[in-house]
C-alpha cells in the first residue's frame, strides 16, 4: 500500500504530471474519424494546493501558453487531473507537455515561496506579540503597592 504524507510546514514536492489518462482519450484516435484537437487528461504527481489551482487556471498561465505558441489550449483541474483542452497527443509530445511541466514547476516554486514568507511573517508577528506580552507582565510586576517607609504627605 502506498501512502503519502505531507509535512505540517507545507513542504510538498514540485507539482508535475505523471501520465496521460488513456481511457479519457477519444476512441477514434489514429483512425480517419479522429478529431484534430481534443481534451487530454493527465494525472498530477500530487493533489494541487488551492493556490496552485488558482495559478494554473489564471491569466498568467494562459499568457504563458499563448506566448509559447499555444493560444487555444485551455487548462482545467479536477481533483488530481489536469484537463488540457484544444490539443492532441502529438502537440503534447512535440513540446507542449514540457511547457506545461515548466509552468507547473514555476507555480509550485511561487506558491511555496509565498507560503514560506507568510509563515516567517506569522512567526515574527507571534514572537513580537510574545515579547510585548512579556513586557506588559514585567511592567505590571514593577508596580509596587507597598507603603513607603516615609509616607508622602497627603495635604
Amino acid at each position: 500500500m502506498n501512502t503519502t504524507t505531507t509535512a505540517d510546514d507545507g513542504d510538498v514536492g514540485v507539482l508535475g504530471l505523471r501520465t496521460v489518462l488513456v481511457g479519457s482519450l477519444p476512441p477514434a484516435l489514429l483512425t480517419a474519424a479522429a478529431p484534430d484537437r481534443y481534451t487530454v487528461e493527465a494525472v498530477f504527481t500530487r493533489r494541487p494546493q488551492q493556490d496552485e489551482v488558482a495559478e494554473i487556471l489564471g491569466n498568467d498561465t494562459r499568457s504563458f501558453l499563448s506566448e509559447h505558441g499555444h493560444p487555444t489550449v485551455e487548462l482545467t483541474v479536477s481533483d488530481r487531473r489536469l484537463g488540457i483542452a484544444n490539443t492532441n497527443l502529438q502537440e503534447l509530445r512535440d513540446g507542449l507537455a514540457s511547457l506545461i511541466a515548466v509552468r507547473l514547476a514555476d507555480i509550485s516554486a511561487q506558491v511555496k515561496t509565498k507560503h514560506v514568507i507568510a509563515a516567517a511573517q506569522s512567526k515574527i508577528a507571534s514572537e513580537l506579540e510574545l515579547d510585548r506580552a512579556a513586557e506588559v507582565v514585567r511592567l505590571a510586576e514593577s508596580v509596587d503597592f507597598s507603603v513607603p517607609s516615609s509616607p508622602a504627605s497627603t495635604d
